[in-house]
């Protein structure tokens, strides 16, 4: 499994507030700009796999919503997460 709890427990560690700190959206972002990297790099292999292309856009999409809602509540924290998990817009 490419997600285990000890790498969830870094994402929350290090871009939440604590390490229980599960709902932030910093840590939200960061654990699905992992997901996504990783089934970017699946369908690069695998090209007909369609339920996991569905997956990835579903993905984008919630990951483009958290952006947009940090981006209007506190354009600070939207300018560190974009900078530290290099996500280009």
């Amino acid at each position: 499994m490419y997600l285990t709890s000890e790498k969830k427990q870094e994402f929350f560690s290090t871009y939440g507030k604590s390490k229980e700190d599960t709902g932030s959206a910093e840590a939200q972002i960061a654990m699905f700009t992992f997901r996504i990297s990783h089934l970017t790099e699946h369908l690069q292999r695998n090209k007909k796999d369609f339920g996991t292309q569905r997956a990835l856009l579903k993905l984008v999409g919630k990951r483009r919503k958290l952006l947009n809602y940090l981006m209007n509540k506190d354009i600070n924290r939207y300018r560190e997460i974009i900078k530290s998990l290099n996500i280009r817009k």
